[in-house]
């Protein structure tokens, strides 16, 4: 989501590959990519699998609603990311004509938390306000006027201490500013490849958000392409790999989300988890019988199993790793589940 003239849905397009128009309002428009990721592609080849199946991740695109080129989020906009899980502000970072003010993806930015602080404590004052009446537990009501007083002090709840504000008792309440955000520096085609400015970046690494700078005009063309003309097009850029690749794992790091394998020959898969994830959690997302019967987990570091290149090589010169159900799942892990149910 973003301003108006941000360029947000060429981003949309660079991202997906689609070629979405630009338009103000509608509905939000989806887009599901698979994530790159050659480390499935050498360990399917490894296994041999008839079949791969990769980790997804859907990108919405927040129509605009704002009112000529204002700083200004409609409530239907903010009611609308709060549905997301994570959230990408696009700030330009170009000059537009349509736009009677020149780009100023700082200004942006502090407007965009402002908004959001504003929008996300009128409903924790008025949770706050019927908690009392109700006389609710009482840390809730001590965290929801800790949680007032850091969004009044103009601080998004992702950085509030988590000893004073604790999630338990803000979750269903939709509040934006905890929402991880990434910022993305929209620029210029003739900038592509250029780092974010310093202070752009610590004004957002100050607000707990991550950030991520590209050219969506001129990626958004690159999406369309076959992998060969791809890989030509960026390397007469300076760019080693597309948007997708860098902002997946920009969000993949925000998130703190990593990737576990499951190998067979009929299918190599992908898997997502949150970092610090168990075993049996792990099992759990393969299929709920894996998890409600874990027994043990066989694990084969990624570097491993492409080493010898076959989990029976693996386990021929003794590295094949048997855990039980709190072992930490580590990226990359290639993971084969027993159970019984």
């Amino acid at each position: 989501m973003g301003f108006p003239g941000g360029g947000k849905t060429t981003v949309f397009n660079a991202l997906t590959g689609l070629r979405a128009p630009v338009r103000m309002g509608g509905e939000v428009r989806l887009g599901t990519v698979s994530v790159p990721d050659p480390r499935l592609d050498i360990l399917a080849r490894a296994a041999g699998s008839k079949k791969t199946v990769r980790a997804e991740i859907a990108f919405c695109d927040i129509p605009g609603e704002y009112g000529g080129d204002r700083r200004v989020l409609s409530s239907r906009a903010h009611g609308r990311m709060r549905e997301q899980e994570a959230l990408c502000l696009v700030l330009g970072g170009f000059h537009n004509p349509a736009l009677s003010r020149e780009a100023d993806p700082i200004a942006d930015f502090v407007a965009f938390e402002e908004e959001c602080m504003l929008a996300d404590l009128d409903i924790v004052e008025r949770r706050l306000d019927r908690a009392r009446k109700e006389r609710a537990d009482r840390l809730e009501i001590t965290t929801l006027g800790h949680a007032a007083d850091h969004l009044e002090s103009g601080s998004p709840l992702r950085i509030a201490p988590s000893d004073k504000v604790a999630r338990r008792w803000l979750r269903g309440l939709g509040l934006v500013t905890w929402r991880p955000l990434l910022a993305l520096l929209n620029l210029e085609e003739s900038a592509a490849g250029a780092a974010m400015p310093a202070a752009l970046s610590k004004r957002i690494a100050g607000a707990g958000a991550g950030g991520i700078a590209l050219s969506a005009a001129l990626e958004s063309e690159i999406a369309v392409l076959d992998a060969d003309d791809q890989a030509l097009f960026l390397a007469d850029l300076g760019l080693e790999e597309p948007a997708l690749d860098r902002f997946i794992r920009a969000a993949y790091e925000l998130l703190d989300l990593i990737s576990f394998f499951t190998i067979a020959p009929r299918e190599a898969h992908a898997w997502t988890v949150v970092r610090g994830t168990n075993a049996r959690a792990a099992a759990g997302k393969v299929h709920s019988d894996m998890e409600r019967g874990f027994i043990r987990a066989e694990v084969i570091p990624y570097k491993v199993y492409a080493e010898h290149g076959s989990e029976r090589a693996v386990k021929e010169a003794g590295l094949l790793q048997v855990e039980g159900k709190d072992y930490v799942v580590r990226d990359g892990d290639v993971l084969h589940i027993r159970f019984n149910v």
